[in-house]
């Protein structure tokens, strides 16, 4: 049994180290008076002959924080409530040391405070952020292997083990007749911590970092300026520590009166005439994950057969979307649809800064007939996922904002149309894309990571792309998921 040593420096960041004796307070970093003491015991048993990782309990602050309430906004209230991983790896000769990034982790996060809330319910029953510093949960494990064979023998069979299991626990205090009315309220684990790290060094010195953060903080745009804050925080020492743009208040405002436009309550929640599709959920253990790498070369050969100015995205969604649909083997009458993630920073009136912090997406629903679909050509596709990404436009999201505005005068609940975790889209697809996401720009000061490794779909139909962790935009790989039989 290993001792673990629980740490937390201006009541920001939880850090936890397996030790079997904790260390005097000469051998920290910093001003040891700014770090509390909390033992807990932890197994350090091997998980399946791959990582070694410690338990830890959560520390308590010294003395009470302010805990002001910072309500969700409508594009938190529509995404998915649920942790979303990601995992990079780095080899020996670029892998800083595990005190380094903890200390840029330390001076990063102090600078996005809603990372180190917690969710919580204010005073009139309302899901909401409390900025209270409680900190993000780190964890230390050892792989008894080299990164280089791992990543060459196929990682994906234990990647979870390589990012915490972050995990939320609901209290019903209420219930409620119809899901299509809204949710009954529930009670986050007061402790759950929104950000969690996990560091796994390998035998070698090569490292992965696995992270798991609570989507209703926010978005991929934003966890990806997060990261690249943090490796530029690392690589200069603390020289420089880029902040985002915070202010929720000023990022969604609505028009006085609100005035919706769009049947927001039947699009992108559950309403009363919602359509809806009878997707089944299946156990996650028959949900299974097919990575697929796609190099420059062919994905220029997809652009010439559009024969049209299209993204590397478009041209890969027509394609994936063409060999899912015939893999299917639906009806030529059939209806299929992709749900596409769309990020509103540029497109919103004014502008939202591209390094805002928290949700910022809606959805686009290009829908075809499946024969349709199958017969039609490259450009004609194109064309279609063109036009529906085409209508999330500044007016579209203003109308979602007025909507927000006055679901929070009538206090009403709705349920978000963002899957669950299981669900089957057939026919269907929901996608999203990575690929603006700047992983080449995560260094620490070593080199840029080798390898970004997919974390696993929790949803059979469900696909994203992203590109390369080093800069190559043209060579790109997707990963979508289907059901073993």
């Amino acid at each position: 049994m290993d001792r673990v040593l629980l740490l937390r420096r201006s009541g920001r960041v939880i850090y936890t180290q397996a030790c079997s004796n904790p260390p005097s307070q000469s051998k920290l970093r910093g001003d040891s008076s700014n770090f509390e003491y909390i033992s807990a015991k932890a197994n350090g048993g091997d998980r399946g002959d791959h990582t070694a990782r410690g338990a830890e309990s959560p520390a308590k602050p010294r003395r009470p924080c302010r805990q002001p309430d910072n309500p969700l906004t409508i594009f938190d209230r529509a995404a998915t409530d649920g942790y979303v991983p990601a995992v990079f790896s780095w080899s020996v000769q670029a892998a800083p040391t595990n005190a380094t990034l903890v200390d840029g982790l330390l001076a990063t996060v102090a600078r996005f405070p809603h990372l180190a809330g917690r969710l919580g319910v204010d005073d009139r029953g309302r899901r909401c952020f409390h900025l209270n510093d409680a900190g993000v949960r780190i964890i230390e494990a050892a792989a008894a292997a080299d990164l280089a064979d791992a990543l060459a023998h196929g990682v994906s069979g234990h990647i979870d083990q390589l990012y915490p299991q972050a995990d939320k626990v609901p209290v019903h205090l209420g219930t409620v007749n119809s899901d299509l009315h809204g949710l009954a309220p529930v009670q986050e684990r007061a402790d759950e911590p929104l950000l969690q790290v996990q560091l796994t060094r390998y035998r070698c010195g090569g490292l992965v970092i696995g992270t798991a953060c609570q989507h209703l903080v926010a978005d991929g745009q934003s966890m990806s300026f997060f990261y690249a804050a943090w490796a530029t925080a690392v690589s200069t020492g603390l020289a420089v520590l880029p902040s985002p743009f915070i202010d929720r208040t000023a990022a969604v405002v609505p028009r006085n009166p609100p005035t919706p436009a769009f049947d927001h309550r039947n699009i992108e929640f559950k309403g009363e005439h919602s359509p809806r599709r009878s997707y089944p959920v299946v156990p996650q253990d028959r949900i299974k994950n097919i990575t697929m790498h796609f190099p420059e070369e062919f994905v220029a050969r997809l652009k010439a057969r559009v024969a049209a100015r299209c993204s590397v995205f478009q041209c890969l969604l027509a394609h994936a979307w063409k060999k899912v649909t015939a893999a299917r083997n639906l009806s030529p009458e059939e209806l299929t649809q992709v749900r596409v993630a769309v990020n509103c920073r540029s497109r919103a009136k004014p502008f939202v800064p591209m390094d805002f912090f928290g949700n910022m997406v809606l959805w686009a629903f290009p829908r075809m007939r499946a024969g349709e679909l199958l017969s039609s050509n490259y450009a004609a596709v194109v064309g279609v996922i063109r036009d529906a990404v085409a209508r999330v436009d500044a007016e579209y999201i203003q109308s979602f904002v007025d909507f927000g505005e006055a679901l929070e005068r009538s206090g009403e609940q709705l349920t978000p149309t963002a899957a669950v975790v299981g669900t089957a889209f057939s026919p269907d697809l929901e996608v999203e894309s990575w690929l603006g996401f700047r992983f080449h720009d995560l260094d620490f000061g070593g080199g840029p990571a080798c390898a970004f490794l997919p974390p696993s779909c929790l949803s059979r139909g469900s696909c994203s792309s992203c590109g390369h962790a080093r800069p190559r935009p043209a060579s790109t790989s997707w990963q979508r998921s289907t059901t073993s039989t």
